[in-house]
C-alpha cells in the first residue's frame, strides 16, 4: 500500500556528502532535470489511465479510464489524441481540473532549475532503487498560489546520472472552500528510455480517499509508453512560385 513508506534502508552516516555537497549535488540534479524536461518535449508517447472506485472489501465497484497518444500536429504543435475512452462508471468519485493537473504534471513530477526556489529540498540519505543507488529528499513547496498544483513527498536521484527515478507523495494546493477534494499518494517509477534520459513509465496508487461522506478506497494506474522523438520535416517557402520564363525580346525599332 502507497500509504505507508518504508525508509529503512536508508544508509546515513559519515560517508553522506557535506552540506555544500549537497547544494552541488541538488544544483546538478536540477540542470539535470530541466535538460530533460526539455527534451520529453520533443517526444510522443501514449499515456493509459485507470481510476477505480473500490468497495470496502477491495472489489471493483466502477472505473474511468481512457487512453491518448501524446503528439504532434500538421503545425508542430503538441496536443492530445483520445484513442480510447469507455464509459465512466465511478459512483462516488469525480474528476476535476485539479486532478487532470496531477495527471498531467504532478505525478510525472520534474524537478528543474526554475522549480527549486519554490520548494524545500532536503536530503534525507542514500536508498538503493532497484539496484540503484541513489540519493533522496524530502520535497515539499515553500508557499502555494492559489490554482497552482505542487508535489509533496520524496524523490529518489540516481547519484550517477543526477536523474530522478523514483518519486513517491501527492499534490497539494490551496483549495476553495467549497467542495470536498482528496488527492491519493501515489508512487511514479522512470526507466532510461533513449540511454540518457530516464522517462516516467509507471503510477500506481493505492489509498483511501476520506471524505466527508465517508472513506472511498481508489486504485489509480498510469502508464507512458511507446516513446519516440519527434522530428519535423519543413519547407520554407517566400511568396508565390515564379514560372521560369525567358525574357521577352525587347521591341524593333521602326
Amino acid at each position: 500500500m502507497l500509504t505507508t513508506l518504508t525508509l529503512g534502508m536508508l544508509l546515513i552516516g559519515p560517508a553522506d556528502p557535506s552540506q555544500e555537497d549537497i547544494r552541488g549535488i541538488i544544483e546538478k540534479f536540477a540542470a539535470k532535470e530541466a535538460e530533460f524536461a526539455r527534451a520529453r518535449e520533443n517526444y510522443t508517447y501514449r499515456q493509459r489511465y485507470r481510476i477505480e472506485e473500490l468497495s470496502p472489501e477491495g472489489r471493483p465497484m466502477g472505473k474511468l479510464e481512457m487512453e491518448a497518444d501524446i503528439i504532434f500536429n500538421a503545425d508542430g504543435k503538441r496536443t492530445e489524441r483520445v484513442t480510447f475512452a469507455p464509459m465512466n462508471t465511478l459512483q462516488r468519485l469525480q474528476m476535476t481540473p485539479q486532478d487532470e493537473e496531477d495527471l498531467r504534471s504532478v505525478q510525472p513530477f520534474v524537478l528543474t532549475t526554475k522549480d527549486i526556489p519554490f520548494y524545500k529540498v532536503t536530503y534525507m540519505g542514500r536508498e538503493n532503487v532497484d539496484e540503484i543507488s541513489c540519493y533522496v529528499f524530502a520535497v515539499k513547496p515553500k508557499s502555494m498560489e492559489p490554482g497552482k498544483r505542487y508535489f509533496a513527498g520524496t524523490v529518489w536521484v540516481d547519484d550517477r546520472d543526477l536523474q530522478i527515478v523514483k518519486t513517491y507523495g501527492r499534490g497539494v494546493g490551496i483549495e476553495k472552500k467549497s467542495g470536498d477534494h482528496k488527492y491519493p499518494k501515489f508512487e511514479t517509477y522512470r526507466e532510461q528510455i533513449d540511454g540518457k534520459f530516464w522517462f516516467p513509465t509507471y503510477t500506481v496508487a493505492n489509498d483511501t480517499l476520506n471524505f466527508e461522506s465517508g472513506p472511498v478506497p481508489i486504485k489509480m494506474v498510469v502508464t507512458y509508453k511507446d516513446y519516440k522523438q519527434f522530428k519535423a520535416e519543413s519547407t520554407i517557402t517566400f511568396g508565390d512560385a515564379v514560372e521560369d520564363k525567358k525574357p521577352a525580346d525587347p521591341p524593333k525599332k521602326q
